[in-house]
């Protein structure tokens, strides 16, 4: 056993700390203590958060003190803490533990999520680091974190229901302990080790999200969002439209669309990630020659998928917590399907219009070189209305819209397109990159379609 997988394993042993968090109730109330530590029950920290973050906070500073010569040090240190002589990976992780705990708990963050988040970075690291010792493929071990990761936060749940004799929900568990998987197994594909603190804090909050969120979950929809959501992911990696970190935010948005929305807003939203992705693909050669081909073969990395799909996810969110918002839960959907059609459309007008030659500025209609900014052709157009349409039809089946629904839709997918290519024409390279652009114009394309189902009378205020 390699040293990176024993300190992994430490930081397993650290991580279940987190468990005195279900049992800390009791201890205070065993010994007598008051609610709070602090001035006044309003201002006061809860004791039981106190207590919970105390092992932490202890092991925080004795990581400080540990010899640099000594054998625990060498099972915890990273190669930055032999630079540094101290623990300091131990220190951070240790620190957002307890902060977490202490002001978490002040908040009203579940018990659960606090548990679920610090358990699960620790035993999908371990996995990981295991992983890599038998291969050097980065796909299996993001997905041996994952599945470790998921493991660890159901049983993370079930032992906070048993210490803290608190009611377990199967589905709520199961959709926490996956949203948090894939979620610290994409931060954690992006960041490094040193990161943890990062990971678990940022776990926390989404999960802490989705707690609150008045869901109606079934283990039937929970179970068939991780299947097709696995099913999809694998299919990217195999075909090699996105790289490890795009499977992975594709996978997990995919995911969040069936629990959250429905299998209606699944498959509108499979639709982009399955014809956008094969589309980049369609003549890769030629692109390449004409020197605009997407890099890594096609593959879409984290950035570029979250910058098409950051305002659908936000319309995603917004529409199940429409109760605690006060709009019509309708708009949402609209904003969705409408940021969805503009990715679609964008993609194929690039990906198809690229191929042709004269391409015209869309601001001067002078001609210009292919791959120019701003460029477009009238074949690209003609793809791009035909991607926004194919989102406006799978929308008319998924959310049974009447045919001025679908319109809205389609001329929102349309405008985002063209939203895309007057900023390649103006602001890209200088105010924005590629990945802006393409964030500005689907949030651009979500707003028009919600004011324009407003505007027709589709949603009523």
């Amino acid at each position: 056993m390699s040293q990176t997988v024993r300190r992994a394993g430490a930081y397993t042993l650290v991580s279940l700390l987190a468990l005195v968090a279900p049992v800390s109730p009791a201890v205070a109330d065993r010994l007598a203590l008051p609610a709070t530590v602090g001035d006044s029950a309003a201002v006061g920290i809860p004791t039981a958060a106190v207590v919970t973050a105390a092992p932490f906070v202890l092991l925080a500073l004795a990581a400080f003190v540990v010899p640099e010569d000594s054998a625990l040090f060498d099972l915890f240190a990273r190669p930055s803490d032999y630079e540094e002589g101290t623990l300091y990976g131990l220190v951070g992780f240790s620190l957002a533990a307890a902060a977490l705990a202490l002001v978490g708990t002040s908040f009203d963050l579940p018990m659960t999520v606090y548990v679920t988040s610090v358990v699960l970075l620790a035993f999908g690291t371990l996995a990981e680091k295991a992983s890599l010792e038998l291969s050097s493929d980065r796909f299996l071990a993001t997905t041996a974190f994952a599945v470790a990761a998921f493991g660890a936060g159901v049983l993370a749940q079930v032992a906070v229901a048993a210490l803290g004799e608190t009611a377990f929900t199967p589905p709520q568990a199961v959709f926490l302990a996956a949203s948090g998987a894939m979620l610290a197994a994409l931060l954690r594909s992006m960041l490094y080790d040193r990161d943890d603190p990062l990971v678990m804090t940022s776990t926390a909050l989404v999960l802490w999200l989705f707690a609150d969120l008045p869901l109606d979950l079934t283990a039937t929809q929970v179970v068939v969002a991780i299947a097709v959501s696995l099913a999809l992911g694998y299919a990217s990696y195999a075909l090699q439209t996105g790289s490890v970190t795009g499977v992975l935010t594709g996978t997990l948005l995919a995911f969040l669309s069936v629990v959250l929305g429905s299998y209606g807003w699944f498959a509108v939203l499979i639709s982009f990630f399955a014809i956008g992705g094969l589309s980049t693909k369609f003549r890769y050669d030629d692109k390449l020659d004409r020197g605009i081909a997407e890099e890594n073969e096609g593959a879409r990395g984290s950035g570029n998928v979250l910058a098409n799909s950051a305002a659908a996810l936000v319309a995603l969110l917004g529409w199940a917590a429409h109760g605690h918002i006060g709009v019509p839960q309708d708009l949402f959907l609209f904003a969705f399907a409408g940021s969805v059609a503009a990715a679609m459309s964008d993609t194929l007008s690039s990906e198809i219009g690229g191929l042709y030659d004269d391409p015209r500025l869309i601001t001067t209609f002078q001609t210009v070189p292919p791959g120019t900014d701003g460029g477009v052709t009238w074949q690209g157009g003609l793809a791009g209305l035909v991607g926004a349409c194919i989102v406006g039809l799978i929308s008319w089946v998924a959310f049974q819209l009447s045919p001025t629904g679908t319109g809205v839709v389609v001329l929102a997918g349309v405008c985002g397109m063209v939203v895309d290519s007057l900023l390649g024409a103006t602001v890209e390279g200088t105010l924005l990159d590629n990945k802006g652009v393409n964030f500005v114009a689907t949030t651009a394309a979500g707003v028009v379609a919600a004011a324009l189902a407003v505007a027709v009378g589709i949603v009523a205020f």
